[in-house]
């Protein structure tokens, strides 16, 4: 998945827990929970919907790769860790 397409899955993700939030202004190292004002369950629900996006599985030893905008389209471009790859 090519940097575009995963930060096109990755803001579909997040504006299902966060649909007021402004993806385009997000600064991509801010932490994202903090930025969005989102809690631990809405991480989690985002992690779920990255899932459903993607078809990448997210172990929580991975969570805080996905702290930020930029390390989330880091870890999906690449498959992420826990991914199968063809």
């Amino acid at each position: 998945m090519t940097p575009d397409e995963a930060r096109s899955a990755i803001g579909r993700a997040l504006a299902r827990v966060a649909p007021e939030a402004d993806l385009a202004g997000l600064d991509p190292r801010a932490d994202l929970r903090e930025s969005l004002d989102i809690d631990s369950m809405d991480f989690l629900n985002f992690v779920v919907g990255l899932h459903g996006e993607t078809g990448i599985e997210v172990p929580e030893a991975d969570y805080p790769q996905l702290a930020t905008l930029e390390g989330c389209i880091a870890y999906v471009s690449a498959g992420g860790r826990g991914s199968k790859r063809p």
